[in-house]
């Protein structure tokens, strides 16, 4: 029991390791402790928020709903570059080459700072068109267009606290991406109260203090990640000259998060489509969805940390010329995945009703979410494998495949056949739940298959 604590006290430290020598378990567990830490606190802020903008109003839950499905977009681009930085990265790394991986790191700060521009500045002069489009009536945009147009406007701080996490989880330094999330979304979590409903000296906001809430979160969280970028306290250290523009450079990284991108757009895109749907069915339906996306969350993103170490574990050792070590991390950390997530799917599966009902005292909203949450949570044995081979592919530079993918399991079925179900069999929004479920579980069993086939191994970044 002492030496694994005490493994797991160097993990969230962040002591220096090889990763490409040595026990495959002891190094996925370096990196998965933090790598799930950190997700772990992005969960319990995403519940956490909706905790405290639920007792503001069903409009204000649907507000967020509607924001987060757009800003899905603009969390689709910034992973999109946040894998590249990590398979450049962590190639790098594994080469020995920290040098190289300072000057990758340099271009993607150049990078995140063109992008927040690119899509904050237009997200921030039409969010009223944006919620329109989404559905949301009159009265729901005059209570959460200030919320929107805060969101937008922080994009600088959204897309860099994802970029610089993928950096520093591919220098295999995740403890610091763990501890800039736990800035942000400690703060976050500090000053929602005070914000949202005017504590002490402060003026009650609603909706929109949960904004400056996370905005400023987000900010500090960033601070941080570039101050341990650029202070030598790991492998890489950022200087001026690393920030110079290298065409070449940034031309290979937005090849390579094109293709991340397009596959994140693609699954946020079929998201946007269902809140879509949903939103015919009335506020209260997006209340209860929004509500237990956010509690799925709380679960999901955790495994996605462990994805996200696989990814990192993939890279190296592909830079140290060991495939069948990279092949083996990722077999390893799917099925630890797998174990996770099915045990929490038996809680949701038993407990529903308590959970989403701790979050609100909407009736309606309630039966919604409790819904959705058990229909969902049966695909999970299958998500388990689906995001960790994901991210496998990712790690590698093979971004095409898992985009292929994507586009398949989303588009071609998923979106389809929640129309199909919801609108022509009449099933409403539990069709829609139905085809996320079921979508989700066909995209895990193509990964599998086509991950199998090692092409993978090939790839050269």
């Amino acid at each position: 029991m002492k030496k694994l604590l005490d493994t797991f006290w160097a993990a969230f430290r962040g002591d220096e390791h090889d990763f490409t020598k040595g026990s495959i378990n002891l190094a996925i567990f370096m990196l998965a402790v933090p790598a799930v830490l950190e997700m772990s606190l992005e969960a319990l802020f995403a519940i956490t928020d909706v905790a405290f903008v639920s007792r503001v109003g069903t409009e204000a839950v649907a507000t967020v709903g509607l924001t987060e499905s757009v800003l899905t977009i603009v969390y689709s681009i910034a992973w999109g570059f946040s894998t590249a930085a990590s398979a450049i990265v962590s190639r790098r790394i594994g080469e020995q080459n920290p040098e190289a991986a300072s000057h990758a790191a340099g271009q993607v700060i150049l990078i995140s700072l063109a992008l927040a521009a690119i899509i904050g500045i237009p997200g921030f002069i039409f969010a009223e068109d944006i919620l329109r489009i989404m559905g949301a009536d009159d009265s729901l945009i005059a209570h959460g267009l200030n919320y929107t147009r805060i969101m937008f406007a922080s994009s600088p701080a959204i897309i860099l606290l994802y970029t610089l996490s993928g950096v520093l989880r591919g220098a295999g330094n995740a403890s610091y991406a763990m501890r800039s999330l736990g800035i942000a979304n400690g703060t976050n979590i500090l000053l929602d109260p005070f914000f949202i409903f005017g504590l002490l000296a402060f003026p009650v906001l609603g909706v929109v203090g949960a904004a400056v809430a996370t905005s400023t979160g987000r900010t500090l969280g960033v601070l941080y990640q570039l101050r341990k970028m650029t202070d030598g306290d790991m492998a890489i250290k950022v200087e001026n000259r690393h920030l110079l523009p290298d065409w070449t450079l940034i031309k290979q990284f937005v090849e390579l998060a094109s293709g991340a991108t397009v596959q994140f757009i693609i699954q946020s895109a079929s998201w946007i489509f269902l809140t879509r749907i949903l939103s015919s069915f009335g506020s209260e339906v997006v209340a209860g969805y929004t509500i237990a996306i956010r509690i799925i969350i709380f679960t999901i993103l955790p495994a996605w940390g462990l994805a996200n170490a696989a990814a990192a574990l993939v890279g190296q050792n592909l830079g140290a010329k060991q495939p069948e070590r990279a092949a083996t991390s990722a077999w390893r950390a799917a099925f630890l995945n797998m174990v996770f997530l099915l045990v929490v799917s038996i809680v949701f599966a038993i407990f529903a009703p308590q959970i989403i009902s701790s979050l609100t005292d909407q009736p309606r909203v309630i039966e919604e979410g409790v819904l959705c949450l058990r229909i969902i949570c049966a695909g999970y044995l299958f998500f388990a494998y689906g995001m960790v081979l994901g991210q496998a592919f990712n790690g590698a530079g093979d971004t095409l495949t898992p985009t292929i993918i994507n586009l398949v399991a989303f588009w071609a079925i998923e979106i389809p056949l929640a129309y199909y179900l919801a609108k022509t069999l009449n099933w409403g929004p539990q069709g829609v739940y139905w085809s996320v479920a079921i979508s989700e579980s066909l995209l895990a069993l193509m990964a599998v298959v086509v991950f199998r086939r090692g092409k993978w191994k090939l790839k050269v970044v």
